[in-house]
């Protein structure tokens, strides 16, 4: 009987995993019929068949006094991506902590994948995998194919006769349908730019992307739209040049297209584009930084340019990335509870904040870190270096000391003088992968150049974890560590957590080659050696690092976005049909084109920031007990005995088997890892081969990766070039 019953009890979990896999695999199932049939309305766009016949017959069946004309792009533009992200959210919550994904990723099915996961190095986009090759391809010919189609529907009705009818050449005519069409593709890669940047985006992870990698994407788009963007401007410049329409320029058309609209979004987004570039970006980051802000601008004008009806068809990313926007801004208005700061002699520094146990993360996650004392305005992401499962109650981030922010960070907290007792700091994240699947491998080979370490730190910390709690076989792990100077190498003490370090470290197998480059042996001097510890009083005010919108954030971001967009409709249907629809009606006059931009953009604003608000203060208030439980465990009154804690401190930092780190690292001075024949040597039958640091570094492993010399490496590059 007791057996029965354990039988009974050990199948329910099997059976509830097996019912939440079905309804996830009909989600997605969804998901991507949805997005198919949205992808397809953009290739049929420019054809006669969708101008000439679905639209009109759509906006037939959709046009009504409350939404108008405007109903039939909300319905085939808006609501699809929209109704993906939602039920994006509601997928990754029923998938939320499944590590039996993880287990089930063994075996073959990866070898296909693999194949197009291989990189390639083309000059102009970087390290790129076969399928991000492949679909950037797709997005290309989508652009040819809708600007050939638009330019050969139109210049079949452009003849001399017609030309002459409007006083014009034909080349002239010619010209001022290119010009428009050129607007027109430009507008589908704004209908993309949003998505790869909105953090906390519940599509991306539904084709396994995460911001911090679709950045790229984002840099891409960006260059083809204001490409053409530019394009379509400098064509009208010199069409209404030619035909002395110069005057044009300066037209702001209440029931039309506002050109002087246009010209200032080119123009804003113009500053944008040139200081992007990398030779600008990477020497003066924060006038790239400040500048890019002028996105507002550009939105703003060039709805007010096209009109609120036709903004809709890009509407989807932009109102994603704004609700994403405004809780990142609620998150960043409160002060987080800063610990201490571990100091290193390679100019680094470890932050380690107070986090509740809701809040968890997977490893590679990011932070977005602010400083108020040293800048108000400057966000910098940084990888977490702690592990959520091992660590439950801290979350840690590893600066090192290399552009001016970052320097006058380090030098607070070394400086003799220095008596800093309390620092200020807010936090937006993290953001990472929903999941990671570092166990389908037989061996994992990390590659890092400096502080590139830092991501492989939190994905051994995690492996301990799995190792000593779950009990899980660990893949062996090869760290290849490359620094500058002997200094550099303290950063390996931070493989440990400071505290609270498990046994499970032990059966690891874990071995570290490091490599000093600029010291051909080993240099001693009298300076500190060891890291040093600085703790602090954090305010009354402070408080741990908690998911923003609770631990059902997911369930909340996504009756956020269904919410907020009801309501939209709401007001939208009601503005138009016992405002606009009487004016335009029972009126000689049309009603502003502008006005109803603005108020649209308007309601847009208040539904997000009412809703959103709504949720985030909603879960603030249930979070306040476990935030004020952390608190009274800390010390409500961080004043009471700092000495006890550097005590406790300095025996903890005595008690971390160091000594096993130590075996486990072989040190080289005064050379480079040979990579390619440390690669070529494994034999293990599926190799992950993860690597963060310099660019040539990177570039260096992927060629070994593409070379197709061994078919068992499986590239991951982590970069984050922001």
């Amino acid at each position: 009987m007791d057996r029965m019953v354990a039988e009974r009890s050990s199948s329910a979990p099997s059976s509830r995993g097996g019912i939440m896999d079905t309804i996830r695999a009909v989600m997605m199932a969804v998901v991507m019929v949805v997005v198919s049939g949205w992808l397809f309305i953009w290739v049929m766009a420019p054809t006669r068949v969708y101008g000439q016949i679905w639209l009109p017959k759509i906006r037939a069946d959709t046009i009504s006094t409350f939404f108008g004309t405007q109903g039939a792009t909300i319905l085939l533009y808006t609501f699809p991506m929209l109704f993906i992200a939602v039920l994006g959210s509601l997928y990754i919550h029923l998938g939320k902590n499944n590590f039996s994904d993880i287990a089930e990723s063994k075996g073959n099915k990866h070898k296909l994948a693999g194949i197009w996961r291989r990189p390639l190095i083309v000059k102009g986009l970087g390290i790129v995998s076969r399928i991000e090759l492949a679909f950037f391809a797709m997005f290309i010919a989508l652009l040819v194919w809708s600007f050939s189609t638009y330019l050969r529907i139109s210049f079949a009705k452009i003849t001399p006769l017609s030309a002459a009818a409007n006083g014009e050449l034909v080349w002239e005519s010619k010209l001022d349908s290119a010009a428009l069409r050129l607007g027109l593709v430009g507008n589908i890669c704004l209908a993309f730019l949003f998505f790869p940047v909105t953090r906390g985006s519940s599509v991306l992870p539904l084709f396994g992307l995460t911001s911090e990698a679709s950045v790229k994407y984002h840099i891409w788009i960006g260059h083809i739209a204001m490409t053409l963007f530019t394009a379509h401007g400098v064509c009208y410049i010199i069409y209404w040049a030619v035909t002395h329409q110069i005057s044009q320029m300066v037209k702001w058309d209440k029931t039309g297209v506002a050109n002087v609209a246009g010209e200032i979004a080119l123009l804003a987004g113009l500053a944008m584009w040139v200081t992007t570039f990398p030779r600008i970006r990477r020497k003066m980051f924060e006038l790239f930084f400040y500048t890019h802000h002028l996105y507002i601008v550009f939105i703003i004008f060039f709805v007010f340019h096209v009109g609120i009806a036709y903004s809709c068809m890009m509407l989807p990313g932009f109102y994603l990335f704004l609700v994403d926007r405004f809780l990142r801004f609620l998150q960043s208005r409160r002060g987080v509870r800063l610990v201490s700061a571990r100091v290193l002699p390679c100019e680094a520094v470890e932050l380690d904040f107070s986090k509740s146990r809701g809040l968890s993360y997977t490893p590679t996650s990011i932070v977005f870190v602010n400083v108020p004392g040293i800048s108000k305005m400057q966000w910098h992401p940084f990888t977490i270096s702690s592990s959520s499962n091992l660590e439950p109650e801290k979350l840690s981030v590893i600066i090192k000391s290399e552009g001016s922010w970052s320097k006058k960070l380090y030098q607070m907290f070394s400086s003799p003088n220095s008596s800093v007792d309390h620092l200020d700091v807010s936090i937006e994240g993290p953001y990472g992968p929903v999941s990671t699947d570092f166990l389908r491998h037989e061996t994992i080979v990390m590659v890092s150049g400096g502080s590139g370490i830092t991501p492989f730190i939190s994905i051994i910390r995690d492996l301990i974890f799995l190792t000593e709690t779950l009990k899980c076989k660990t893949p062996q792990i090869l760290l290849i560590a490359a620094f500058k100077n002997s200094s550099d190498l303290t950063l390996l003490d931070l493989l440990l957590p400071i505290s609270g370090t498990p046994n499970g470290f032990s059966n690891l197998n874990l071995q570290i080659q490091a490599y000093v480059t600029r010291e051909k042996e080993p240099i001693t001097d009298n300076r500190q050696t060891h890291p040093t510890t600085v703790w602090f009083k954090p305010k009354s005010s402070n408080a741990p690092i908690s998911p923003i919108l609770g631990p059902n954030s997911w369930l909340w971001l996504g009756a956020i976005i269904s919410s907020s967009f009801a309501m939209f409709l709401l007001f939208l249907g009601i503005l138009t049909r016992y405002y606009i629809y009487p004016i335009d009606h029972n009126t000689n006059r049309i009603y502003s084109y502008s006005r109803k931009a603005a108020l649209s953009m308007l309601f847009i604003c208040i539904c997000i920031a009412t809703t959103a608000s709504a949720s985030f203060y909603w879960n603030k208030k249930k979070g306040s007990m476990e935030i004020n439980q952390i608190k009274n465990m800390e010390g409500a009154s961080p004043t009471a005995s700092p000495g006890s804690w550097i005590y406790n401190a300095d025996r903890e930092l005595e008690s971390l088997p160091q000594q096993s780190v130590v075996q486990s690292t072989n040190l080289h001075y005064g050379e480079r890892p040979d990579l390619k024949r440390i690669l070529l040597e494994r034999k293990e039958s599926s190799i992950g081969v993860l690597v963060c640091g310099p660019k040539k570094m990177r570039h260096e492993v992927a060629s070994i990766c593409a070379s197709g010399l061994a078919e068992n490496l499986h590239f991951e590059s982590i970069s984050f070039s922001w």
